[in-house]
């Protein structure tokens, strides 16, 4: 049967319709094969949880998810039931008939999913046969001290032996897709591939294995990608059999994709295959039925941002809040694949241009990155202390003022202020004043660090003087640890956080794709990526002037450390000297762009990867239209004509705002009808090269 697209997506705010007749589903079941399959471990947990609905509504009871069983994963996300198909069922009896625990339930996330997991303990007691069967099939050993990958191969050893199970059952259909995500997935798809059991094979790999610790040894990788002697590389790190598993699975799998168009690049030269198709990470967007609405929820969130900003700075805050912005860092505590330590950097020459200028601005710096830490800093709680304690003098006092305010009213009076406020309240006055003096600086950090004096952060901290003096323009808040609404400091989940900042900065080195700056772009907050990271080449291919709708990308592949810092420092300023009007257009243009992210549009990807599996796998039966594309690109924003001025070229000349630019900030624009003419101007599909025009295609020229 001829094999076409098969999910009709509309047009979202403007993207170009795609609609085909539909996969026919009913004859086939897919399977995604995860370690992370309710098991919160990175980002690939987040990559299977959000995309879990957008499948379902595609495949419907034919699919399925597989994972690892932990109890207390179970207890919480997973509602156990029966299979409802009963060549499932059939398969997971043969297995616990064999001594294996098998469970089944729905996902309790949005979509509720069917899962199928496996306890690797219940079935540990084959592990030394099945060490030797994966030795016959790859000629792959694995030691006995690394647990995980001991677990990772009992794992694949169970996915391999259902799948026998399940297709040992049909004979013409249904058949049978297994889409296995990273290399702890990948012995199952190994054996199923040694074993020739009829299974149209997808592998993703997420960033290879290796890719990351060559990284976060700080070793010039984009540079030298074509000269590291790969198998040297992976055993000086103890990790050669892991990596030969990765490859392997790579080999193995009928198609091969990855996130991002820079990780295909290094897995062409780290696993020695091309990738067919990449397939970028996407999220649900929920659009709100007005675009003022989260503009309003930024307000919200950035006062409460406000009030512990208050409360940190007590008796230092002799700068205005409402000039103030705020900017963060957040992700896993990866100093120099994160760009922490540019963003640093970056900091230290802002502060210099701000105090030179003498603006009036100022920039508060959040890093949420997770480190070890002993507790609360005492100052840090101090403050919030003393915050709390000044706004309830405040209310009380305020309650007595009004109230004899009030009756002197009553009495046709001119209120006399020397009765109002008697010699008590006064001294109350006197001791709240008194109480906001101390004697050190604001510190640069919530937590008690375990190690502070070789925590990156903080060495950098303290070599570039960033300590939060009053003539400082920038201040520095290390918050390391998750955001939480229980926090007695911070009391706010990630995402309030998030939508009350002004920007977010993420300068990696290494990211194959990049949530943090993808979820800043669904909230409408812009932010600050580089062309090594898998969403900066996304957005680099399908918007025109990605600076115009918010997102700054920092060029650190054909760039020198300094200039990409540089850079950095140039959009950071360009940021602080924008109007507050100019900013929310920004944000407006930033959250119409919510569109390209969405799982409506970049689950096509998947669906062609799964279309060309089975072309491969099944060729009698399924056979790829000739004009499907090979590879799927994507369509291109242009730079909005837009009315203000785009605030990517309306900035000041200098850092003061005439009296003229103050009055046009109450100026009101149609949000419908801007968002209206960049729908209009979406052009055709286009294809993008990676290298900039004069430049010879390699894979950097610095590392920085």
């Amino acid at each position: 049967m001829p094999l076409v697209r098969s999910l009709s997506v509309t047009s979202l705010n403007g993207l170009p319709q795609w609609e085909d007749e539909d996969l026919p589903v009913e004859d086939l079941l897919l399977f995604e094969v995860a370690w992370e399959v309710t098991n919160k471990v990175g980002g690939i947990y987040t990559v299977i949880q959000t995309k879990a609905k957008i499948t379902l509504d595609e495949w419907g009871e034919n699919y399925f998810l597989i994972g690892p069983y932990f109890e207390h994963n179970v207890k919480t996300q997973v509602e156990v039931c029966e299979p409802p198909n009963g060549a499932v069922k059939k398969a997971m009896e043969s297995m616990r008939t064999s001594g294996c625990q098998v469970y089944f339930g729905r996902w309790l996330i949005e979509g509720s999913p069917y899962v199928v997991l496996f306890d690797i303990g219940s079935a540990a007691w084959n592990l030394d046969r099945w060490k030797g069967e994966f030795w016959d099939a790859s000629q792959i050993g694995i030691p006995y001290h690394d647990r995980e990958a001991n677990d990772v191969l009992i794992f694949g050893s169970l996915t391999a032996w259902f799948f026998k199970e399940l297709s040992d059952q049909f004979e013409d259909k249904p058949n049978i897709i297994a889409h296995f995500h990273e290399w702890q997935a990948g012995p199952g798809l190994i054996l199923c591939r040694s074993r020739k059991i009829p299974v149209a094979t997808i592998f993703t790999t997420h960033a290879t294995l290796l890719g990351r610790y060559l990284c976060a040894a700080s070793i010039d990788f984009y540079n030298h990608l074509d000269q590291f002697d790969i198998d040297k590389e992976a055993g000086e790190r103890q990790i050669y059999h892991r990596y030969c598993m990765e490859r392997a699975s790579v080999h193995c799998a009928h198609v091969f994709t990855t996130v991002s168009q820079i990780t295909a690049i290094e897995a062409e030269h780290m696993l020695k295959r091309t990738a067919d198709v990449v397939t970028p990470n996407g999220l649900n967007i929920k659009k709100f039925s007005a675009m003022h609405e989260f503009q309003n929820l930024h307000a919200t969130c950035k006062a409460r941002i406000q009030e512990f900003v208050r409360g940190h700075f007590y008796g230092h805050l002799d700068f205005n809040l409402e000039r103030t912005l705020f900017f963060f860092i957040a992700g896993r505590y990866e100093f120099s694949n994160k760009g922490a330590d540019m963003f640093l950097e970056a900091l230290s020459r802002l502060n210099f241009l701000l105090r030179v200028h003498r603006s009036d601005v100022t920039v508060v710096v959040f890093f949420i990155m997770p480190a070890n830490t002993n507790n609360f800093n005492v100052e840090t709680l101090k403050g919030q202390a003393v915050r709390k304690q000044l706004w309830d003098t405040a209310h009380l006092l305020k309650e007595k003022f009004g109230k004899k305010l009030y009756d002197a009213l009553l009495r046709g009076e001119i209120p006399d202020m020397s009765k109002i406020i008697d010699r008590d309240d006064l001294t109350i006055i006197k001791r709240a004043i008194y109480s906001t003096q101390r004697q050190g600086l604001p510190p640069v950090t919530t937590h008690n660090m375990i190690d502070d004096s070789t925590d990156p952060i903080l060495s950098t901290i303290r070599r570039i003087g960033l300590f939060n003096n009053r003539t400082d323009r920038v201040k520095v808040i290390l918050h390391p640890e998750f955001l939480s609404s229980t926090s007695p400091l911070l009391p706010m989940d990630y995402e309030e956080f998030v939508r009350g900042c002004h920007l977010g900065v993420f300068p990696s080195y290494y990211e194959p794709w990049g949530y943090t700056p993808a979820e800043c772009t669904v909230m409408g907050i812009p932010s600050v990526t580089t062309n090594l990271s898998g969403f900066g080449c996304f957005m680099q291919e399908h918007v025109a002037d990605p600076a115009a709708y918010g997102i700054y990308i920092v060029d650190r592949r054909f760039r020198s450390p300094d200039e990409s810092c540089n850079q950095l420092t140039q959009f950071l300023y360009g940021f602080c000297q924008q109007s507050r009007r100019q900013r929310i257009v920004q944000r407006n243009r930033t959250e119409r762009l919510s569109d390209l992210l969405d799982w409506r549009y970049l689950g096509r990807f998947y669906m062609h990867a799964r279309h060309l599996a089975l072309s491969r796998t099944f060729p009698e039966k399924f056979v790829l239209e000739p004009n499907a594309p090979p590879k799927t690109e994507g369509f291109r924003y242009p730079r909005p004509p837009s009315v203000p001025p785009s605030p990517s070229v309306s900035q000041h000349n200098s850092p003061h705002q005439s009296d003229e630019e103050l009055d046009e900030e109450d100026e009101r624009y149609d949000e419908d009808e801007e968002a209206e003419r960049d729908r209009q101007n979406i052009k055709a599909p286009f294809s993008l090269s990676a290298v900039p025009d004069g430049k010879k295609k390699q894979h950097g020229e610095y590392r920085n």
